[in-house]
């Protein structure tokens, strides 16, 4: 808090609160805590969060209690104080919204909360059995908004006039509903096409039923029906990928998973996020297959709550309750569906039933999903429930569009000391996935009302975002996808530097054009210093040696000068014989990516041969994993370089999946502490970024974070934005605004 003063002798307070505080019930908020404090003055929206002020004896008592005792969806930021002349005033009261440039935000969207949900199941309330009721704490926000202020006249509930009852609850402000933008009841508001007993009927028949969701469409059906979830995988081409699965309370997670205390707490969050657990192996196998964990979600929205109701009222299930498919609907990884006659189109012939209602989504947004390594919370997505909650940074830096990379899409935007990273949008390798990508830079822009200065991409010049970046006219920063990777960790840490960085992933375009993905910098403000580099491996194939983990492992058998072994390992796949000699040829490309180095161990220990999702060999290996063993002389570091060659060896032995697995993990992460504390004993750094999509492996992130904090060392992990590609753009924002600020100052110093 800022200015602090007090009114006395007929001085008056004008307070400006910035931070998430319009659109959850915080006007009324003031109006009753003026009017407990016998106040006069007003309250408003202005475009820089909230505006109010106050007059009277207590006006200390008011200022000292406002952040106390905020609405639970409120987040504010600053609350500044200053003493005005005194203005005749009676009652307190809310004025409506000041129009300006906007520097304020919109909160997430929220989950039913507990009044609404009293009222949804109670015969006396006019929302019962009502699947859009909402308040100032809960309901549609972000996916309905079209821009600041959130006055329901720039939101999709524009087109519904409100009744007589929902009026008065709008204009009343000792109702919770005050200004909820989202108010609708069954006599004015959005309307489903089908009835719930239709829709829990198909879905105990076995059917698959499309319903739409708070951010998009989401296609159901029963988690403990194999034959269901075996033709939804059909129908959507999703061979091996899991699925999330939604239960109906928190009670019934114990009947399908073995979840923690911070698992549980994170399942309850107003975020609603998928929550990844061990599962039990209680639900049809299709559900995850080969894999140890689920993604469990609480339900988001009123609907999800009726479905539930009407299927254990009406189809109750002996001994054990009713657990859904709840996954996306985004035919052929597409991006989510959200217009009712694209979905009518779209998803017929996937879908037996399909479900609209005529409120518009304005903004597509998926459910995010998260884990929780060593007690806190990572994301692999983050989207509907989180965005747009913006990362606070270090310092005020210039406005910065950043365009990320091309897997795991996101942009990222900065305005003031916060940058807004976008929902996840997704692969950039189709035309619909472009326009989404194109729809949500232009909707952040103009919501948050920011002009950017400059565009920071990804070094790679053939990406759709690297295009796009380049038409756009301004001034462009380009930086590398490893630096971007670490920087996303030191920004929201608030670090610029010196900080070493252990990026491991897939795959990024390198300062020398080569193929990069198991990296050692370090990082300070605007520049990085490669340091090393795990040992490279070549690619056979190129491309498709990213899709076929066989090959990753032929490429180990060549450099153990185990070629012969090649053709009879991989007898099953038609390219082996040729595989050989191929690998002897110069111009194989080679890379130093961590994911092909799982790849290769996934290939040796017979996991997966061929992949039908990115990261699909990864995962089924840490599934193998129990407890994760070390290899003594597992490793050898030369010159910055890491080899895992002789851990190699031993795994081309025809090691037991599980022990291969065990041994992997272990040797692997005790191999990167090594290399990081060489690493910092010839540099002095002690900070370490750990960043990048490997990073995502719960047992190797841990390892290597309780490795580094046993040897003295700082890790930083992501914890706001995802360690994978979803993070990228926050880093390239953070590089991109730092240059600026470093260019300002040489500036000023001329």
């Amino acid at each position: 808090m800022s200015g602090a003063a007090t009114a006395r002798d007929g001085k008056r307070l004008r307070l400006h609160v910035r931070g998430a505080v319009q659109g959850v019930g915080f006007r009324p908020y003031v109006y009753g805590l003026a009017t407990r404090y016998r106040l006069g003055g007003f309250v408003a929206n202005d475009p820089h969060g909230v505006v109010i002020e106050i007059e009277g004896e207590r006006a200390a008592d008011f200022v000292a209690a406002l952040p106390l005792e905020k609405p639970p969806l409120a987040r504010i930021d600053e609350i500044s104080v200053q003493p005005i002349g005194a203005v005749a005033s009676g009652a307190f009261c809310i004025r409506a919204s000041e129009q300006g440039r906007v520097s304020t935000r919109i909160v997430a969207d929220a989950a039913t909360c507990p009044d609404c949900l009293g009222e949804l199941f109670d015969p006396a309330s006019r929302f019962h059995l009502y699947p859009f009721v909402n308040c100032t704490h809960c309901g549609p926000r972000y996916t309905i908004a079209e821009r600041l202020p959130y006055d329901r006249a720039a939101t999709a509930m524009k087109r519904f006039a409100m009744c007589a009852a929902c009026a008065a609850d709008y204009a009343d402000p000792a109702s919770r509903r005050f200004h909820a933008e989202a108010i609708a009841c069954p006599q004015c508001g959005p309307r489903l096409s089908h009835g719930i007993a239709e829709i829990a009927a198909a879905i105990a028949a076995g059917s698959i039923v499309a319903i739409k969701g708070l951010g998009g469409y989401q296609l159901l059906c029963d988690a403990r029906d194999d034959e269901a979830v075996t033709r939804l995988r059909q129908r959507k081409h999703r061979d091996q990928k899991p699925f999330a699965v939604m239960v109906g309370s928190k009670a019934v997670v114990a009947e399908i998973a073995e979840a923690s205390a911070a698992e549980l707490a994170l399942l309850e969050t107003t975020a609603r996020p998928i929550v990844l657990m061990n599962s039990r192996r209680r639900l049809a196998p299709a559900i995850a297959p080969k894999l140890t964990r689920i993604g469990v979600m609480l339900p988001v929205s009123p609907l999800h709550r009726l479905i539930f109701h009407a299927l254990q009222s009406a189809h109750p299930r002996s001994g054990e309750s009713w657990v859904i498919v709840a996954t996306s609907a985004n035919p052929g990884g597409e991006p989510l569906l959200i217009d009712n006659g694209e979905a009518e189109r779209r998803l017929a012939g996937i879908a037996d039933l399909i479900v609209t209602h005529d409120r518009d989504i304005v903004t597509r947004a998926d459910d995010s999903v998260a884990s929780v390594v060593a007690g806190r919370t990572q994301f692999i997505r983050r989207a509907r429930g989180y965005v747009p909650e913006p990362v606070r940074l270090a310092r005020s830096v210039p406005p910065v569009l950043a365009v990320g990379g091309a897997l795991k899409s996101t942009v990222t935007v900065t305005r003031g000391n916060e940058a807004f990273v976008s929902q996840h949008i997704g692969d950039l390798d189709t035309a619909e996935a472009v326009r989404f990508f194109e729809e949500t830079v232009r909707h952040l822009l103009s919501t948050l009302d920011v002009d950017p200065v400059v565009v920071a991409h990804d070094l790679h010049p053939n990406m759709a975002s690297t295009r796009f970046a380049e038409a756009s006219g301004k001034r462009l920063i380009a930086v590398q996808h490893h630096h971007a990777h670490a920087a996303s960790a030191m920004a929201e840490h608030g670090v610029e530097g010196p900080a070493l960085a252990l990026v491991l992933d897939g795959f990024g375009h390198g300062s020398d054009g080569g193929n990069w993905g198991g990296e050692l910098l370090a990082c300070e403000g605007t520049r990085f210093r490669r340091l090393g580099h795990l040992a490279p491996l070549r690619m056979p194939g190129g491309d498709r040696a990213a899709r076929e983990p066989w090959r990753m492992a032929a490429s180990v058998l060549h450099d153990l000068r185990r070629g012969a072994d090649i053709a009879h390992r991989f007898a099953a796949q038609p390219q082996a014989m040729r595989l050989a000699a191929l690998l002897d040829q110069r111009d194989v490309p080679t890379t130093t990516s961590a994911g092909r180095l799982f790849d290769a161990v996934a290939g040796l220990l017979g996991v997966q041969a061929v992949q039908s999702y990115e990261g699909e060999a990864a995962m089924k290996l840490e599934a193998q994993v129990g407890r994760p063993r070390v290899e003594a002389g597992g490793w050898a570091i030369e010159n910055g370089v890491l080899s895992l060659l002789p851990l190699l060896g031993r795994l081309a032995d025809g090691l037991d999946p599980v022990d291969g697995a065990e041994l992997f993990h272990g040797t692997f992460a005790a191999a990167c502490v090594d290399w990081i504390m060489r690493a910092s004993r010839q540099t002095g750094i002690t900070t370490v970024a750990l960043s990048g999509g490997c990073f995502l492996n719960a047992i190797l992130s841990a390892e290597i974070e309780r490795g580094c904090i046993a040897a003295g060392l700082t890790p930083l992990l992501p914890r706001q934005v995802p360690p994978n590609d979803g993070g990228l753009s926050l880093g390239q924002a953070w590089v991109a605004a730092l240059q600026l600020l470093e260019h300002q100052g040489l500036e000023g110093n001329v």
